[in-house]
């Protein structure tokens, strides 16, 4: 057995090209919704994501599947890694970044907040999260606490023995514990504080909005040098609410991004910015706003996303 490839050694590409092209392009398809959740969950970044399945899926092609027992744990092996090298390549980038860094936002389908653990794990305040974690300490979280993928295969996929990723995940899942909100917020009830909060700013009513926010609330916006942005966190109601009442002007639509409740801001019929909150308490603790036009790619049509 490689360890490696997780299938018998000696088989080569030729084998797979002789063997079923189509069932192998079927299998990769039937898994294609999972093995970007991943990848997107591990990068915070739709682009890189796709990225990576490319990758994933020129090393599927170049094999003999015959070999391969468990298709799917398989190509989440071959995700998991290219994402890991992909990962410490962007954290370098990161490093020299203009401003707060925010994951890139996906349109999705409202069904997705159907599936409460998958909502919470792609939306941004949990990708936020995720980004203070150590590379192999967020693939193993995700792995484990968002795809339920077992202890041996997970070591598989780091390059570390099941023992030590017992330890990593016990560390990661603490770690992440300790940053998340703290309650579960139903999507009809972001619907409504949003509502509120979306009437609130655009009728420039202080009033309503300070009550709405908490008061040590933090406003990250992420221009990436391209486009004005505050190029630090905005803290504290009354600076936030402040920022907030200058974007009447803009035209505001309800969206589904990244499984939760958001708003898209238009100016000049396009899309200017996709504003995500945090609610917590009844609060508005955290609101999250990408306008690097890099970013907004995606936010036309919906993306899918699966477990």
């Amino acid at each position: 057995m490689d360890e490696e490839t997780g299938r018998t050694a000696g088989t080569t590409g030729q084998g797979a090209r002789a063997g079923g092209s189509d069932s192998a392009t079927e299998a990769f398809v039937a898994h294609r919704n999972l093995l970007f959740t991943v990848a997107y969950e591990m990068l915070g970044s739709a682009a890189d994501a796709e990225d990576v399945l490319q990758e994933t899926w020129l090393r599927w092609a170049d094999i003999d599947h015959a070999t391969v027992r468990d298709p799917r744990a398989f190509l989440v092996r071959i995700t998991t890694r290219q994402a890991l090298t992909r990962l410490r390549t962007l954290r370098r980038r990161k490093e020299s970044y203009v401003g707060p860094w925010l994951p890139e936002p996906l349109l999705t389908a409202p069904d997705v907040a159907e599936d409460v653990e998958l909502a919470d794990s792609v939306s941004m305040a949990m990708l936020l999260v995720l980004e203070t974690l150590a590379p192999t300490e967020r693939a193993v979280f995700v792995l484990r606490e968002v795809f339920d993928v077992g202890y041996d295969e997970i070591a598989q996929a780091v390059d570390r023995s099941a023992a030590a990723v017992r330890q990593i995940a016990h560390r990661a899942r603490a770690h992440v514990a300790a940053r998340r909100p703290r309650e579960t917020v139903t999507p009809a009830e972001a619907r409504s504080a949003l509502a509120a909060f979306r009437l609130a700013v655009e009728t420039g009513d202080m009033r309503r909005l300070l009550d709405m926010i908490a008061p040590d609330v933090v406003l990250l916006t992420d221009g990436g040098g391209v486009v004005r942005a505050a190029l630090e966190p905005v803290v504290g109601a009354a600076a936030v609410a402040d920022v907030l009442t200058r974007l009447r002007s803009a035209t505001f639509q309800p969206a589904q991004v990244n499984g939760h409740p958001a708003l898209l801001l238009r100016t000049g019929g396009g899309i200017d910015t996709v504003l995500a909150v945090r609610l917590e308490g009844g609060l508005i603790t955290g609101l999250y706003a990408v306008r690097n036009p890099e970013k907004l790619s995606r936010v036309d049509r919906e993306t899918a996303v699966g477990r």
